[in-house]
């Protein structure tokens, strides 16, 4: 059998040129052994009608695997001649001839190259398309993020709008002013808290030179 892959051929007919011919001496092999058994049940009814024939069954078995191997060996050179020409006139596609599939391979050619320069460019605009996915999958978790801050800030404005209400049916005034007295005093308290602290420390610190 040839071991020419014959790709281009295996792309034309849908099989490799290599099984078909396979399968044709597997076809005739079994076609021969077929034969060779008629032949050899024709030769047991004539044998059986002949008065005091002295050949047995067993002898004309050895005599029919002798003939078939005999025919084998002719056939397998017929077959390899056979094979020969078939794949070689029949089964091949000749270097000139270019499928319909492939012309446009003919109408742009490139070096090898153009083609890496190519395969370098696709990669790098697969690259860009990740990071661009990336990009927009984190602007989404953003966007996501903003809308959630947004309704929480959205309570908080109704708390204070609540707050607001509830200091005008009080006659507190304007609440946005109370929160800014209460911020500032907040601070000045705080300012204190902080002095009382630093004295009290100056005081613990005096006791211990004491």
């Amino acid at each position: 059998m040839s071991v020419d892959p014959m790709t281009y051929e295996t792309q034309f007919f849908g099989f490799t040129p290599q099984t078909c011919m396979l399968r044709i001496y597997i076809a005739f092999q079994d076609y021969l052994f077929e034969m060779m058994l008629v032949v050899e049940g024709v030769m047991l009814k004539k044998l059986d009608g002949i008065p005091g024939c002295q050949i047995s069954p067993s002898q004309i078995r050895k005599c029919t695997e002798k003939f078939l191997l005999f025919m084998k060996e002719h056939f397998d050179k017929l077959f390899a001649k056979m094979e020969e020409v078939l794949l070689q006139l029949v089964l091949n596609i000749p270097k000139n001839v270019l499928l319909p599939e492939d012309r446009v391979q003919e109408q742009y050619r490139y070096s090898k190259e153009e083609f890496q320069a190519l395969q370098d460019e696709l990669q790098q605009l697969q690259q860009q398309c990740r990071a661009e996915a990336a990009v927009e999958q984190a602007l989404r978790a953003e966007l996501e993020e903003q809308k959630a801050v947004k309704a929480e800030l959205e309570k908080i404005l109704q708390c204070f709008d609540g707050l607001e209400s509830i200091c005008r049916e009080h006659g507190l005034g304007n609440f946005k002013e109370s929160f800014a007295l209460l911020t500032q005093s907040s601070k000045k308290l705080q300012d204190v808290l902080r002095d009382v602290e630093e004295k009290s420390k100056k005081m613990k610190h005096h006791d211990q030179l004491m």
